[in-house]
């Protein structure tokens, strides 16, 4: 029984109690996985404690040791995070809940949660919160986001290190009952760590004084008036493993070829004279490298000087080199949109089909981002009630579309043949540019009404036109 199952048990005894040896053994469980997560985005960062290549040493301090990071990792993540999450996601009411029986749309309800909910996603700037959430989900395997009122009373969201926060709920439901912050801050210039615990209720602050947590003198407990815990877990996948954690192995190996293969031609600039048949002094090699010349005495014919230079394989290291690369990416399930094979291929349908390992990485992600974008709702809804907003989180839904390159000519010809056979809400789905199906339907309707409508001013106008004349 790990640390987190340990403090369900207590809680739930002791209704909530939190206690310093809670704390403690919370985060001493969790230090491996937050070791981990801090490791991998360094490593996206590439920061110099990084990159592993950046860290190798030869007991030979006069050996060149050069140390080439290709960055995989981070190539590996922003394809991901450009395709999956380039494109916007677009956060709608459904409108059926807002209609009667009859299918007519209370469009005031309607209108008036709908302008609710854009203000929410504008002011939070929530396209940029939804890209960075992608990018650290992608990276360390999960993300997290904190839901607050802010100063005028208005419901936020941030996005705070996953590495920071430890979730506790029920492991048969999923249910997150308790969620922990906790972070380094420095007090009276001494480094200690903070905890923020959050309840369905309120919120509790302690600082690390000594070996124990003891409440925060400097803030109180308080309400964070929502109805649920306000710390929403963000995952990449089940496993919580980031895009390129299967591949780090493969990624160091490339590093480490390229490195010595680069240390080695740079060596070759440092490649030994050989003399045979003749004693060099060393006033004879300070000015030779002086005036880039040797003078040997020619005594029996068999003297001579010459370089000593390795013959370096180059296809050998090329091949192993491209097998490296072959296998990162498609054991990351990533693509690399400079290799020849891939430009080459014109249509949409070639280029879904060299993406569908791609593709079905981005779709594992939507469903978890689905969910854990409606569990946000289901606490930000929550707050809107208290003030007599009562939005169903449920009719909130998220339409994802790739960051992918057109083909509208075949859509275009493929709904053509649908008419007639589908829905006209369903055949327009199919378009990847229509967000909005219903919508669109809308405005071809209106439009339709407005190209048809019968102006009857017109013809009475030219009737009386018409009168006048026969009168005259």
């Amino acid at each position: 029984m790990n640390a987190v199952q340990q403090a369900l048990i207590y809680l739930t005894s002791t209704n909530g109690q939190v206690t310093s040896q809670i704390i403690k053994d919370l985060i001493a469980d969790h230090a491996p996985r937050a070791a981990k997560m801090k490791a991998l985005y360094k490593r996206y960062r590439a920061d110099y404690d990084g990159v592993p290549i950046f860290q190798r040493s030869f007991e030979d301090p006069n050996k060149i040791n050069n140390k080439l990071n290709n960055d995989f990792f981070s190539d590996i993540v922003d394809t991901k995070v450009g395709y999956f999450a380039g494109e916007p996601i677009a956060y709608n009411l459904d409108k059926v809940s807002y209609s009667s029986e009859d299918g007519e749309l209370n469009e005031a309800d309607f209108q008036a949660h709908k302008t609710v909910l854009d203000r929410f996603t504008i002011t939070n700037n929530i396209e940029d919160l939804d890209a960075e959430t992608a990018k650290m989900a992608a990276i360390c395997g999960t993300a997290a986001r904190l839901c607050y009122i802010d100063g005028e009373g208005m419901e936020r969201i941030c996005n705070i290190p996953p590495w920071e926060v430890i979730f506790i709920g029920d492991r048969s439901t999923g249910e997150v009952q308790y969620a922990m912050r906790y972070y380094p801050i420095t007090i009276n210039g001494e480094q200690t760590t903070r905890v923020e615990w959050y309840d369905d209720k309120m919120v509790y602050f302690y600082v690390l004084h000594g070996d124990e947590y003891v409440p925060d003198d400097t803030e109180e407990p308080k309400e964070h008036m929502f109805d649920y815990v306000p710390v929403i877990e963000f995952p990449n996948n089940e496993e919580r493993l980031g895009d390129a954690e299967k591949v780090l192995s493969l990624i160091d190996g490339y590093d480490r070829t390229l490195s010595d293969v680069n240390s080695e031609i740079e060596q070759f600039r440092l490649a030994y004279m050989v003399f045979y048949g003749v004693d060099i002094d060393e006033e004879t090699i300070d000015r030779a490298r002086r005036t880039g010349a040797f003078s040997i005495p020619n005594y029996d014919g068999n003297e001579k000087a010459e370089f000593l230079t390795k013959m370096l394989s180059d296809t050998i290291i090329e091949n192993h080199l491209n097998r490296l690369e072959e296998n990162i990416m498609r054991f990351a399930k990533s693509v690399n949109f400079s290799d020849d094979n891939f430009a080459g291929q014109a249509s949409g349908v070639a280029l879904k089909f060299k993406m569908l390992g791609l593709e079905s990485k981005c779709i594992i992600s939507e469903r978890k981002m689905t969910a854990s974008l409606r569990q946000m709702f289901k606490v930000i809804t929550s707050a809107w009630a208290k003030k007599g907003i009562n939005i169903d989180y449920t009719d909130i839904w998220f339409q994802f579309k790739r960051n992918f390159p057109l083909d509208i000519m075949s859509e275009a010809q493929a709904t053509a043949l649908l008419r007639g056979h589908v829905s006209e809400q369903t055949r327009l789905s199919l378009l990847s540019f229509i967000d909005d199906p219903e919508y669109e339907i809308e405005l071809m309707r209106k439009e339709a009404e407005e190209a048809y409508a019968v102006n009857l001013d017109a013809f009475l106008d030219e009737d009386e036109d018409d009168e006048s004349e026969q009168e005259a």
